[in-house]
């Protein structure tokens, strides 16, 4: 049987492309390890940069982007085209970090300690990032997680407030708390004075 890309001529290239990438998602799931390491080439910028702004720690994200692509391989079979496969991988990516935060404020209750972003920024040995990405990492969770989302990813608060588990008012709350913090750790409200 030939695939659908060999058979159709596409004068567009976003169409050619999505061809393709349907052909290599359908070879991944079938066990082709070299397609999904196309997919991984294709996709692991946009991941790893999700996380990076999710965590704000480089050693952090970087574990959670394996996480994420090893889940994504694991899951594969079950994907379904109703989102694009960036979407699906995007979801994989938020719930790894969220459960990646869950476990470590756990272990933190555990040894009686109060703060489970503490021990990222332990463990990170990370080049001191621009003013920009320093005042989003140091937000707190809830506030970055949803200006990621929503602000830099273009997600629905409803979506949102599904990845994160939380009330789509929580989602419109903790995004007006980023932004606040942003202006505030920028300075925006002087310089524009």
């Amino acid at each position: 049987m030939q695939a659908v890309a060999d058979v159709i001529e596409f004068p567009d290239p976003a169409a050619h492309e999505a061809a393709e990438e349907l052909r290599a998602i359908t070879a991944a799931a079938g066990g082709d390890r070299r397609a999904f390491e196309g997919l991984y080439r294709r996709h692991v910028g946009q991941v790893h940069g999700l996380c990076l702004r999710l965590t704000g720690h480089r050693q952090t994200a970087e574990d959670c982007v394996q996480e994420a692509f090893v889940s994504a391989w694991r899951a594969l079979p079950t994907f379904e085209t109703r989102s694009t496969f960036s979407t699906w991988l995007h979801r994989i990516a938020v719930n790894t970090v969220t459960s990646r935060h869950r476990g470590l404020a756990r272990a933190f209750e555990a040894t009686g300690e109060t703060d489970a972003r503490e021990l990222d920024r332990r463990t990170a040995e990370d080049a001191p990032p621009i003013d920009l990405e320093a005042a989003i990492a140091g937000l707190p969770d809830g506030a970055r997680h949803v200006l990621v989302l929503v602000g830099l990813y273009g997600f629905s608060h409803a979506e949102a407030a599904r990845e994160l588990g939380i009330a789509v008012g929580t989602s419109k709350a903790q995004l007006h708390r980023a932004r606040q913090l942003l202006a505030a750790r920028l300075d925006l409200n002087a310089e524009a004075s």
